[in-house]
């Protein structure tokens, strides 16, 4: 698997939180970000999962 560049422009006062939130985990922001959107994409396809489940086995 090979790594892609994804540039984002944001605004002053959310890079300040991100940089805020990314200190207080010892982490830079890139990887704040992106460990952010991996947790958020590993949710949706679990949730995903779950609701297939659920669609099988008749439960929803």
């Amino acid at each position: 698997m090979g790594s892609t560049v994804l540039s984002l422009r944001i605004d002053g006062e959310l890079h300040d939180r991100l940089r805020d939130h990314a200190a207080k985990r010892g982490m830079s922001v890139q990887d704040y970000v992106i460990r952010t959107l991996i947790r958020d994409d590993f949710d949706e396809r679990f949730q995903t999962a779950v609701d297939e489940t659920e669609k099988f086995y008749g439960i929803a």
